[in-house]
Protein backbone atom coordinates (compact mmCIF):
# COMPACT_ATOMS: atom_id res chain seq x y z
CA UNK A 1 0.00 0.00 0.00
CA UNK A 2 1.27 3.41 -0.93
CA UNK A 3 -0.06 4.99 2.22
CA UNK A 4 -3.01 6.19 4.16
CA UNK A 5 -5.00 9.30 4.17
CA UNK A 6 -3.55 11.77 6.61
CA UNK A 7 -5.18 14.99 5.61
CA UNK A 8 -7.51 14.83 8.53
CA UNK A 9 -8.74 18.38 8.18
CA UNK A 10 -11.75 17.97 10.49
CA UNK A 11 -9.75 16.69 13.43
CA UNK A 12 -5.98 16.73 13.07
CA UNK A 13 -4.18 18.50 15.93
CA UNK A 14 -2.59 21.82 15.12
CA UNK A 15 0.91 21.25 13.80
CA UNK A 16 3.71 23.40 15.15
CA UNK A 17 4.67 25.57 12.20
CA UNK A 18 7.15 28.37 12.64
CA UNK A 19 8.34 30.86 10.01
CA UNK A 20 12.00 30.55 9.14
CA UNK A 21 14.38 32.64 11.26
CA UNK A 22 15.85 35.52 9.29
CA UNK A 23 19.56 34.80 8.81
CA UNK A 24 20.58 38.46 9.27
CA UNK A 25 18.70 38.91 12.55
CA UNK A 26 21.18 39.55 15.37
CA UNK A 27 21.22 36.90 18.08
CA UNK A 28 22.24 37.90 21.60
CA UNK A 29 24.23 35.06 23.20
CA UNK A 30 22.86 33.66 26.44
CA UNK A 31 26.28 33.95 28.09
CA UNK A 32 26.27 37.75 27.71
CA UNK A 33 25.64 38.30 31.45
CA UNK A 34 26.84 36.50 34.60
CA UNK A 35 23.21 35.93 35.59
CA UNK A 36 22.36 33.97 32.44
CA UNK A 37 25.63 32.05 32.70
CA UNK A 38 24.73 31.04 36.26
CA UNK A 39 21.24 30.01 35.20
CA UNK A 40 22.61 27.94 32.34
CA UNK A 41 25.09 26.22 34.69
CA UNK A 42 22.30 25.45 37.14
CA UNK A 43 20.08 24.01 34.41
CA UNK A 44 22.97 21.89 33.14
CA UNK A 45 23.64 20.53 36.65
CA UNK A 46 19.95 19.69 37.13
CA UNK A 47 19.92 17.96 33.74
CA UNK A 48 23.00 15.90 34.60
CA UNK A 49 21.40 14.93 37.92
CA UNK A 50 18.26 13.76 36.08
CA UNK A 51 20.31 11.94 33.43
CA UNK A 52 21.78 9.56 35.97
CA UNK A 53 18.29 8.44 37.04
CA UNK A 54 16.63 8.01 33.63
CA UNK A 55 16.97 4.61 31.94
CA UNK A 56 15.80 3.33 28.56
CA UNK A 57 12.64 1.27 29.02
CA UNK A 58 11.72 3.13 32.20
CA UNK A 59 8.38 4.89 32.71
CA UNK A 60 8.20 8.35 34.23
CA UNK A 61 5.88 11.32 34.51
CA UNK A 62 6.86 13.71 31.74
CA UNK A 63 5.68 17.17 30.74
CA UNK A 64 4.42 17.33 27.16
CA UNK A 65 4.93 20.32 24.88
CA UNK A 66 1.41 21.54 25.80
CA UNK A 67 2.52 21.69 29.49
CA UNK A 68 0.31 18.77 30.55
CA UNK A 69 1.91 15.87 32.42
CA UNK A 70 1.54 12.23 31.33
CA UNK A 71 3.17 8.87 31.90
CA UNK A 72 5.84 8.25 29.25
CA UNK A 73 8.09 5.34 28.35
CA UNK A 74 11.71 6.16 27.45
CA UNK A 75 12.60 4.43 24.18
CA UNK A 76 15.98 5.91 23.18
CA UNK A 77 18.64 8.43 24.21
CA UNK A 78 20.81 10.74 22.11
CA UNK A 79 23.15 13.72 22.23
CA UNK A 80 21.77 16.66 20.23
CA UNK A 81 24.63 18.67 18.65
CA UNK A 82 22.21 21.43 17.68
CA UNK A 83 21.47 22.09 21.36
CA UNK A 84 24.97 22.19 22.81
CA UNK A 85 25.39 18.39 23.04
CA UNK A 86 22.40 18.18 25.37
CA UNK A 87 21.15 14.71 26.26
CA UNK A 88 17.63 14.06 24.98
CA UNK A 89 15.24 11.15 25.45
CA UNK A 90 12.71 9.78 22.97
CA UNK A 91 9.43 9.09 24.77
CA UNK A 92 6.08 7.51 23.99
CA UNK A 93 3.13 8.78 26.03
CA UNK A 94 1.03 5.91 27.33
CA UNK A 95 -2.33 5.67 25.58
CA UNK A 96 -1.52 8.29 22.94
CA UNK A 97 -0.95 7.99 19.19
CA UNK A 98 2.69 7.62 18.15
CA UNK A 99 2.37 10.93 16.31
CA UNK A 100 2.85 12.60 19.69
CA UNK A 101 6.12 10.76 20.48
CA UNK A 102 8.94 13.27 20.89
CA UNK A 103 12.49 13.99 22.04
CA UNK A 104 12.59 15.71 25.42
CA UNK A 105 15.35 16.93 27.69
CA UNK A 106 15.86 15.50 31.17
CA UNK A 107 14.37 18.55 32.90
CA UNK A 108 10.87 17.68 31.64
CA UNK A 109 10.72 14.48 33.73
CA UNK A 110 9.24 14.63 37.23
CA UNK A 111 11.31 12.01 39.04
CA UNK A 112 9.66 12.77 42.40
CA UNK A 113 6.58 10.80 41.32
CA UNK A 114 6.63 7.02 41.07
CA UNK A 115 4.73 5.32 38.24
CA UNK A 116 2.83 2.34 39.63
CA UNK A 117 2.50 -0.85 37.58
CA UNK A 118 -0.65 -0.79 35.44
CA UNK A 119 -1.17 2.81 36.49
CA UNK A 120 -4.43 4.14 35.11
CA UNK A 121 -5.54 7.71 34.72
CA UNK A 122 -6.90 8.89 38.07
CA UNK A 123 -10.37 10.46 37.78
CA UNK A 124 -11.70 12.16 40.88
CA UNK A 125 -15.33 11.59 41.95
CA UNK A 126 -17.60 14.14 40.34
CA UNK A 127 -15.14 14.74 37.48
CA UNK A 128 -16.95 15.26 34.15
CA UNK A 129 -14.91 12.36 32.71
CA UNK A 130 -16.02 9.93 35.43
CA UNK A 131 -17.59 6.84 33.80
CA UNK A 132 -17.35 8.59 30.41
CA UNK A 133 -16.78 5.30 28.60
CA UNK A 134 -19.87 3.80 30.24
CA UNK A 135 -22.04 6.70 29.09
CA UNK A 136 -20.89 6.52 25.46
CA UNK A 137 -22.42 4.20 22.90
CA UNK A 138 -20.07 1.98 20.89
CA UNK A 139 -20.41 4.30 17.88
CA UNK A 140 -19.75 7.41 20.00
CA UNK A 141 -16.67 5.79 21.56
CA UNK A 142 -15.33 4.86 18.10
CA UNK A 143 -15.73 8.47 16.93
CA UNK A 144 -14.19 9.78 20.16
CA UNK A 145 -11.15 7.51 19.76
CA UNK A 146 -10.71 8.52 16.09
CA UNK A 147 -10.91 12.25 16.80
CA UNK A 148 -8.65 12.11 19.87
CA UNK A 149 -6.11 9.76 18.25
CA UNK A 150 -6.52 7.03 20.87
CA UNK A 151 -4.25 4.15 19.91
CA UNK A 152 -5.85 0.71 19.60
CA UNK A 153 -4.27 -1.99 21.74
CA UNK A 154 -3.02 -5.18 20.10
CA UNK A 155 -5.80 -7.07 21.92
CA UNK A 156 -8.40 -5.03 19.99
CA UNK A 157 -6.91 -6.06 16.63
CA UNK A 158 -7.24 -9.32 14.73
CA UNK A 159 -4.09 -11.53 14.97
CA UNK A 160 -2.82 -10.70 11.46
CA UNK A 161 -3.22 -6.95 11.93
CA UNK A 162 -1.61 -7.13 15.38
CA UNK A 163 1.42 -8.99 13.97
CA UNK A 164 1.83 -6.45 11.15
CA UNK A 165 1.45 -3.55 13.61
CA UNK A 166 4.16 -4.98 15.87
CA UNK A 167 6.54 -5.39 12.93
CA UNK A 168 5.76 -1.88 11.65
CA UNK A 169 6.24 -0.35 15.10
CA UNK A 170 9.61 -2.06 15.55
CA UNK A 171 10.91 -0.63 12.26
CA UNK A 172 9.53 2.89 12.69
CA UNK A 173 9.61 3.18 16.47
CA UNK A 174 12.00 6.13 16.76
CA UNK A 175 11.59 9.44 14.93
CA UNK A 176 15.03 11.02 14.74
CA UNK A 177 14.09 14.01 12.57
CA UNK A 178 12.38 16.51 14.87
CA UNK A 179 11.57 19.15 12.29
CA UNK A 180 12.20 20.25 8.73
CA UNK A 181 12.75 23.56 7.00
CA UNK A 182 10.51 23.73 3.93
CA UNK A 183 10.44 27.09 2.21
CA UNK A 184 9.49 29.72 4.77
CA UNK A 185 8.11 27.12 7.20
CA UNK A 186 9.78 25.19 9.98
CA UNK A 187 7.54 22.18 10.56
CA UNK A 188 7.54 19.59 13.35
CA UNK A 189 7.80 16.03 11.99
CA UNK A 190 5.17 13.53 13.14
CA UNK A 191 6.64 10.14 12.24
CA UNK A 192 9.78 8.27 11.21
CA UNK A 193 10.88 8.53 7.57
CA UNK A 194 13.59 6.31 6.02
CA UNK A 195 15.93 9.02 4.78
CA UNK A 196 19.51 7.70 4.29
CA UNK A 197 21.36 7.34 7.62
CA UNK A 198 23.44 10.49 7.49
CA UNK A 199 20.25 12.47 6.80
CA UNK A 200 17.72 10.39 8.74
CA UNK A 201 19.52 10.90 12.06
CA UNK A 202 19.59 14.71 11.80
CA UNK A 203 17.42 16.56 14.37
CA UNK A 204 16.62 19.08 11.62
CA UNK A 205 16.53 18.48 7.87
CA UNK A 206 16.41 21.19 5.19
CA UNK A 207 14.19 20.43 2.18
CA UNK A 208 13.80 22.47 -1.03
CA UNK A 209 10.12 23.29 -1.47
CA UNK A 210 10.34 22.98 -5.28
CA UNK A 211 12.48 19.91 -6.06
CA UNK A 212 12.37 18.30 -2.55
CA UNK A 213 16.12 17.76 -2.43
CA UNK A 214 17.11 17.28 1.23
CA UNK A 215 20.20 18.65 2.95
CA UNK A 216 21.76 18.38 6.41
CA UNK A 217 23.43 21.78 6.69
CA UNK A 218 21.87 25.20 6.45
CA UNK A 219 24.83 26.51 4.44
CA UNK A 220 24.26 23.82 1.80
CA UNK A 221 20.56 24.63 1.84
CA UNK A 222 21.14 28.37 1.32
CA UNK A 223 23.46 27.69 -1.60
CA UNK A 224 20.95 25.30 -3.14
CA UNK A 225 18.19 27.92 -2.91
CA UNK A 226 20.30 30.34 -4.91
CA UNK A 227 21.19 27.68 -7.52
CA UNK A 228 17.88 25.77 -7.88
CA UNK A 229 15.98 26.77 -11.03
CA UNK A 230 12.80 24.82 -10.25
CA UNK A 231 9.73 26.94 -9.56
CA UNK A 232 6.98 24.38 -10.13
CA UNK A 233 6.54 20.59 -10.09
CA UNK A 234 7.61 18.62 -13.15
CA UNK A 235 5.03 16.91 -15.34
CA UNK A 236 1.91 18.42 -16.84
CA UNK A 237 -0.41 21.05 -15.40
CA UNK A 238 -3.94 19.65 -15.70
CA UNK A 239 -5.92 22.10 -13.56
CA UNK A 240 -5.63 25.83 -12.93
CA UNK A 241 -8.25 28.06 -11.36
CA UNK A 242 -7.20 31.31 -9.76
CA UNK A 243 -4.17 30.51 -7.56
CA UNK A 244 -4.80 26.75 -7.34
CA UNK A 245 -2.98 24.47 -9.73
CA UNK A 246 -2.64 20.67 -10.03
CA UNK A 247 0.15 18.82 -11.84
CA UNK A 248 0.12 15.21 -13.04
CA UNK A 249 3.52 13.55 -12.64
CA UNK A 250 4.49 10.08 -13.86
CA UNK A 251 6.65 8.26 -11.33
CA UNK A 252 8.54 6.59 -14.17
CA UNK A 253 9.46 9.89 -15.86
CA UNK A 254 10.39 11.79 -12.70
CA UNK A 255 11.61 9.08 -10.35
CA UNK A 256 13.91 11.10 -8.03
CA UNK A 257 11.33 13.87 -7.54
CA UNK A 258 8.59 11.36 -6.65
CA UNK A 259 10.88 9.42 -4.29
CA UNK A 260 11.81 12.63 -2.49
CA UNK A 261 8.12 13.56 -2.26
CA UNK A 262 7.33 10.17 -0.69
CA UNK A 263 10.15 10.53 1.86
CA UNK A 264 8.82 13.95 2.81
CA UNK A 265 5.26 12.61 3.06
CA UNK A 266 6.32 9.79 5.40
CA UNK A 267 7.26 12.38 8.04
CA UNK A 268 3.51 13.04 8.38
CA UNK A 269 2.05 9.59 7.57
CA UNK A 270 2.30 6.61 9.89
CA UNK A 271 1.52 3.65 7.62
CA UNK A 272 3.10 4.69 4.35
CA UNK A 273 5.28 1.81 3.13
CA UNK A 274 6.19 2.78 -0.45
CA UNK A 275 9.08 5.18 -0.92
CA UNK A 276 11.24 4.03 -3.80
CA UNK A 277 9.10 1.92 -6.15
CA UNK A 278 7.31 4.92 -7.64
CA UNK A 279 7.24 3.90 -11.32
CA UNK A 280 3.80 2.18 -11.20
CA UNK A 281 2.20 5.37 -9.82
CA UNK A 282 0.90 8.71 -11.01
CA UNK A 283 1.23 11.67 -8.62
CA UNK A 284 -1.18 14.62 -8.55
CA UNK A 285 0.53 17.55 -6.83
CA UNK A 286 -1.58 20.51 -5.68
CA UNK A 287 0.07 23.94 -5.49
CA UNK A 288 -0.62 27.52 -4.49
CA UNK A 289 0.68 29.85 -7.20
CA UNK A 290 2.17 33.28 -6.61
CA UNK A 291 4.75 35.44 -8.37
CA UNK A 292 7.59 33.39 -6.87
CA UNK A 293 6.37 30.04 -8.15
CA UNK A 294 4.02 27.11 -7.51
CA UNK A 295 4.28 26.08 -3.84
CA UNK A 296 3.32 22.47 -3.08
CA UNK A 297 0.56 22.16 -0.47
CA UNK A 298 -0.26 18.45 -0.86
CA UNK A 299 -0.70 15.57 -3.25
CA UNK A 300 -2.30 12.22 -3.88
CA UNK A 301 -1.00 9.23 -5.79
CA UNK A 302 -2.74 6.41 -7.58
CA UNK A 303 -1.73 3.25 -9.38
CA UNK A 304 -1.64 3.37 -13.15
CA UNK A 305 -3.26 -0.06 -13.21
CA UNK A 306 -5.16 -0.91 -10.04
CA UNK A 307 -6.51 -4.49 -9.92
CA UNK A 308 -8.86 -3.41 -7.10
CA UNK A 309 -10.21 -0.34 -8.91
CA UNK A 310 -8.61 2.12 -6.47
CA UNK A 311 -8.62 5.76 -7.59
CA UNK A 312 -6.29 6.89 -4.78
CA UNK A 313 -3.39 5.22 -2.99
CA UNK A 314 -1.95 7.92 -0.72
CA UNK A 315 -3.01 11.46 0.16
CA UNK A 316 -1.36 14.17 2.20
CA UNK A 317 -1.81 17.86 2.93
CA UNK A 318 1.32 19.38 4.45
CA UNK A 319 0.71 20.73 8.00
CA UNK A 320 1.01 24.47 7.19
CA UNK A 321 -1.81 24.12 4.66
CA UNK A 322 -4.28 21.98 6.58
CA UNK A 323 -7.73 23.22 7.57
CA UNK A 324 -8.10 25.12 4.29
CA UNK A 325 -10.29 22.61 2.49
CA UNK A 326 -7.42 21.22 0.42
CA UNK A 327 -7.89 17.63 1.60
CA UNK A 328 -11.53 17.53 0.48
CA UNK A 329 -10.45 19.18 -2.78
CA UNK A 330 -8.00 16.38 -3.57
CA UNK A 331 -10.54 13.70 -2.63
CA UNK A 332 -13.08 15.33 -4.95
CA UNK A 333 -10.39 15.69 -7.64
CA UNK A 334 -9.69 11.93 -7.56
CA UNK A 335 -13.39 11.29 -8.23
CA UNK A 336 -13.47 13.86 -11.05
CA UNK A 337 -10.71 11.88 -12.76
CA UNK A 338 -12.74 8.69 -12.24
CA UNK A 339 -15.78 10.32 -13.85
CA UNK A 340 -13.72 11.30 -16.91
CA UNK A 341 -12.41 7.74 -17.11
CA UNK A 342 -15.93 6.35 -16.76
CA UNK A 343 -14.79 4.25 -13.79
CA UNK A 344 -16.11 3.57 -10.31
CA UNK A 345 -13.34 4.16 -7.74
CA UNK A 346 -12.45 3.94 -4.08
CA UNK A 347 -9.40 4.83 -1.97
CA UNK A 348 -6.96 2.09 -1.12
CA UNK A 349 -7.87 0.33 2.11
CA UNK A 350 -7.44 0.28 5.01
CA UNK A 351 -7.80 3.99 5.67
CA UNK A 352 -6.36 5.61 8.76
CA UNK A 353 -8.82 6.84 11.39
CA UNK A 354 -8.40 10.39 10.13
CA UNK A 355 -8.73 9.19 6.54
CA UNK A 356 -12.05 7.56 7.37
CA UNK A 357 -13.34 10.83 8.80
CA UNK A 358 -12.30 12.83 5.72
CA UNK A 359 -13.74 10.36 3.22
CA UNK A 360 -16.94 9.74 5.16
CA UNK A 361 -17.49 13.49 5.33
CA UNK A 362 -16.99 13.84 1.55
CA UNK A 363 -19.17 10.84 0.64
CA UNK A 364 -22.06 11.87 2.87
CA UNK A 365 -22.02 15.46 1.61
CA UNK A 366 -22.10 14.32 -2.06
CA UNK A 367 -24.91 11.83 -1.40
CA UNK A 368 -27.02 14.24 0.67
CA UNK A 369 -26.74 16.93 -2.01
CA UNK A 370 -28.03 14.51 -4.66
CA UNK A 371 -30.82 13.10 -2.47
CA UNK A 372 -31.99 16.59 -1.53
CA UNK A 373 -32.35 17.79 -5.13
CA UNK A 374 -33.46 14.58 -6.84
CA UNK A 375 -37.12 13.89 -7.48
CA UNK A 376 -38.07 10.31 -8.17
CA UNK A 377 -36.64 6.91 -7.32
CA UNK A 378 -32.92 6.35 -6.89
CA UNK A 379 -31.11 3.06 -6.36
CA UNK A 380 -27.68 2.62 -4.83
CA UNK A 381 -26.45 1.56 -8.28
CA UNK A 382 -27.78 4.85 -9.73
CA UNK A 383 -25.92 6.85 -7.06
CA UNK A 384 -22.73 4.93 -7.79
CA UNK A 385 -22.91 5.69 -11.52
CA UNK A 386 -23.64 9.38 -10.86
CA UNK A 387 -20.81 9.91 -8.38
CA UNK A 388 -18.17 7.24 -9.29
CA UNK A 389 -18.31 6.19 -5.60
CA UNK A 390 -18.47 2.41 -5.10
CA UNK A 391 -21.72 0.85 -3.90
CA UNK A 392 -19.95 -0.47 -0.78
CA UNK A 393 -18.82 3.06 0.17
CA UNK A 394 -22.29 4.45 -0.50
CA UNK A 395 -23.94 1.78 1.66
CA UNK A 396 -21.55 2.31 4.58
CA UNK A 397 -22.05 6.11 4.39
CA UNK A 398 -25.85 5.87 4.29
CA UNK A 399 -25.83 3.30 7.10
CA UNK A 400 -23.95 5.78 9.30
CA UNK A 401 -26.82 8.21 8.66
CA UNK A 402 -29.48 5.53 9.21
CA UNK A 403 -30.72 6.09 5.65
CA UNK A 404 -30.57 2.57 4.25
CA UNK A 405 -32.43 -0.62 5.11
CA UNK A 406 -31.83 -4.22 4.09
CA UNK A 407 -35.05 -5.51 2.56
CA UNK A 408 -35.69 -8.70 0.56
CA UNK A 409 -32.01 -9.38 -0.01
CA UNK A 410 -30.95 -5.91 -1.07
CA UNK A 411 -30.11 -2.49 0.38
CA UNK A 412 -32.85 0.08 -0.11
CA UNK A 413 -32.57 3.85 0.47
CA UNK A 414 -35.09 4.88 3.10
CA UNK A 415 -35.17 8.62 3.75
CA UNK A 416 -37.44 11.65 4.01
CA UNK A 417 -36.76 15.21 2.88
CA UNK A 418 -36.91 16.36 6.50
CA UNK A 419 -34.27 13.78 7.45
CA UNK A 420 -31.95 15.03 4.67
CA UNK A 421 -32.35 18.69 5.65
CA UNK A 422 -31.58 17.89 9.30
CA UNK A 423 -28.31 16.24 8.32
CA UNK A 424 -27.34 19.06 5.96
CA UNK A 425 -27.86 21.60 8.76
CA UNK A 426 -25.61 19.57 11.05
CA UNK A 427 -22.12 20.91 11.81
CA UNK A 428 -20.66 17.67 10.42
CA UNK A 429 -21.89 18.25 6.85
CA UNK A 430 -20.45 21.50 5.66
CA UNK A 431 -20.18 22.34 1.98
CA UNK A 432 -16.53 22.03 0.83
CA UNK A 433 -14.78 25.38 0.94
CA UNK A 434 -12.93 24.68 -2.28
CA UNK A 435 -14.99 22.67 -4.80
CA UNK A 436 -13.41 21.28 -7.96
CA UNK A 437 -14.60 23.18 -11.05
CA UNK A 438 -14.59 20.54 -13.80
CA UNK A 439 -14.60 23.29 -16.47
CA UNK A 440 -10.96 24.00 -15.55
CA UNK A 441 -9.84 20.35 -15.72
CA UNK A 442 -7.74 19.78 -18.84
CA UNK A 443 -7.19 16.06 -18.74
CA UNK A 444 -7.92 12.89 -20.63
CA UNK A 445 -7.19 9.34 -19.42
CA UNK A 446 -3.79 7.97 -20.43
CA UNK A 447 -4.01 5.41 -23.19
CA UNK A 448 -3.82 1.93 -21.79
CA UNK A 449 -1.45 -0.51 -23.40
CA UNK A 450 -3.22 -3.39 -25.15
CA UNK A 451 -2.73 -6.74 -23.43
CA UNK A 452 0.03 -8.88 -24.94
CA UNK A 453 -1.23 -11.41 -27.47
CA UNK A 454 -1.78 -14.87 -26.11
CA UNK A 455 0.53 -17.58 -27.34
CA UNK A 456 -1.51 -19.71 -29.68
CA UNK A 457 -0.16 -23.12 -30.52
CA UNK A 458 -1.13 -24.44 -33.94
CA UNK A 459 -1.21 -28.20 -34.20
CA UNK A 460 -0.91 -29.75 -37.59
CA UNK A 461 -3.21 -32.62 -38.20
CA UNK A 462 -1.15 -35.69 -38.87
CA UNK A 463 -2.15 -37.92 -41.73
CA UNK A 464 -2.74 -41.42 -40.56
Amino acid sequence: MDGENSTAEPSAPEATVKPAQQPDKPVIPEESTPQTSSLKLKTKCESESHDSKIVIGGQYYCQRSDSTEHIAEVIQKRVNPLRGDLHEYYVHYRGYNRRLDEWVEAGRFDLTKVVQENNATVVKPGDPNENADNRMTRNQKRKHDEINHVQKSYAEMDPTTAALEKEHEAITKIKYIDRIQLGKYEIDAWYFSPYPDEYGKQPKLNVCEYCFKYMRFESTYRKHLSDCTWRQPPGREIYRKSTISVYEIDGKDHKIYCQNLCLLAKLFLDHKTLYFDVEPFLFYVMTEVDRNGAHTVGYFSKEKESPDGNNLACILILPPFQRKGYGKFLIAFSYELSKVEGQIGSPEKPLSDLGKLSYRSYWTWVLLEILRDFRGTLSIKDLSEMTSITQADIISSLQSLNMVKYWKGQHVICVTQKHIEEHLRSQYFKRPRLPVDSAFLKWSPPKKKPPPPKNVLHHKKSNQ
